[in-house]
């Protein structure tokens, strides 16, 4: 049986590192194509790859923290010697999104099952300054979270001297600066091929050549200046045309300072605020050593405060512009990553494609007052469900049921 699918080449690298799919090519076009594969395997690959793709990458010099960071948050062993460069190979791991709404829902609905948003965290080996110039491990790594929706930078706070530092000092902002240099020229390197390759095209006067040629030539300025894409103010068309490229220093980032609030610098922090730059201040080492501990055992402890790591993960969902809507039955109660701003009829095509082409309309009510009712049927009784038509602009806690004409 012969399936065709619109799927780029990046999200279909993705599918394959994800579910190591074996498949047959049978023809390639533009944007077509055409696999012969099982069913069940295609269609869980893209449910992963679209719904519950989220992902977010992590870098920063050697020994600041990143494989614990990764390792606290994915409860995944991975090598966290300490050693510069110990982490070789690229680890990737997807960790659930823990919501009290779905528990809670799930519980009212009396749902058989409970299923979480989750986001694919990738952890490369550290970079160094002059990486680019072949120091340490050079910059090549970098390509490993070309396809991550986000970056967060890991800094160095912690005065630990047992901890081996490759740099000479304690300095977040000299830290920063050098990985957004690496970052630069990564984009520069991918930015430059670009523009020798449309040269053929500009010659025979190709507009849709010349304008991106244009776009990318303003971007490499942008960069040769020190300025990172990300902070820049960009024409929706210009967006969507390095979209394409998947550039580093055009992902939303997020700034994480690894060590105790009092080792953070005052003027540091105000750094950070001014430039409107996202950042958390956590004691990574503490988190790990916290990570197996369950909410009771953390508060037979006197730590009253959640895992601060999950402020990471909603940091993650504010800088991309995410919210969460659910579904709730007796069969599951899930949750479901939405962008901010999007319609009814785009949440039913995050459930299913047919939802979205036959919408109707939705049923929709708060989270807390589906609670307070007990339950859809009390609910209805009480007149809090509401219908709402295509243009219905979702919002972070809805609990929506699809009426569509499939």
């Amino acid at each position: 049986m012969v399936w065709g699918l619109f799927i780029s080449y990046q999200d279909l690298s993705r599918l394959f590192r994800n579910y190591h799919m074996a498949a047959t090519l049978i023809d390639v076009g533009c944007t077509k194509i055409f696999f012969k594969v099982q069913l069940n395997k295609i269609i869980n690959g893209i449910f992963y790859l679209y719904f519950m793709g989220l992902s977010v990458g992590i870098v920063g010099l050697p020994n600041v923290g990143k494989s614990t960071l990764f390792q606290t948050i994915t409860k995944r062993q991975v090598d966290i010697a300490n050693y510069p460069f110990c982490t070789i190979e690229p680890n990737t791991g997807v960790v659930a999104v823990e919501d009290e709404r779905v528990d809670k829902l799930a519980s009212c609905c009396h749902s058989a099952k409970k299923i979480y948003t989750t986001i694919e965290f990738v952890d490369i080996a550290g970079l160094v300054k002059g990486a680019n110039q072949g120091e340490g491990l050079g910059n090549k790594f970098l390509a490993n979270i070309r396809e991550t929706d986000a970056i967060v930078y890991i800094l160095r706070a912690f005065k630990n001297p047992e901890i081996v530092n490759t740099a000479n000092s304690i300095d977040p902002m000299s830290e920063k600066n050098i990985l957004d240099t690496e970052l630069s020229l990564k984009d520069s390197e991918t930015i430059t091929k670009r523009i020798e390759s449309l040269g053929h095209d500009i010659k025979r006067g190709d507009k849709e050549s010349i304008k991106e040629n244009d776009v990318l030539k303003k971007a490499l300025d942008s960069l040769d200046k020190g300025k990172i894409l990300s902070e820049q103010k960009l024409e929706p068309e210009e967006k969507k045309i390095l979209d394409k490229y998947q550039l580093l220093t055009i992902k939303p980032r997020i700034y994480l300072l690894n060590g105790k609030d009092s080792e953070v610098d005052q003027e540091v922090k105000e750094s950070f605020k001014k430039n409107n730059w996202p950042y958390l201040i956590i004691d990574l080492r503490n988190e790990f050593d916290l990570i197996d501990l369950t909410l009771r055992e953390r508060e037979e402890l006197g730590i009253t405060s959640l895992p601060e790591l999950d402020l990471l993960i909603k940091k993650a969902y504010e800088i991309l512009g995410l919210i969460t809507f659910l579904t709730s039955g007796p069969d599951e109660t899930r949750a479901w990553t939405l962008r901010k701003g999007e319609t009814a009829q785009k949440a039913g095509g995050v459930i299913h494609s047919d939802f979205e082409k036959y919408f109707i309309c939705a049923e929709v009510i708060r989270w807390e007052d589906l609670l307070d009712c007990g339950g859809f049927k009390e609910a209805r009784v009480k007149g809090s469900i509401r219908t709402e038509g295509k243009e219905y602009l979702v919002k972070d806690g809805d609990v929506i049921e699809i009426k569509a004409g499939v």
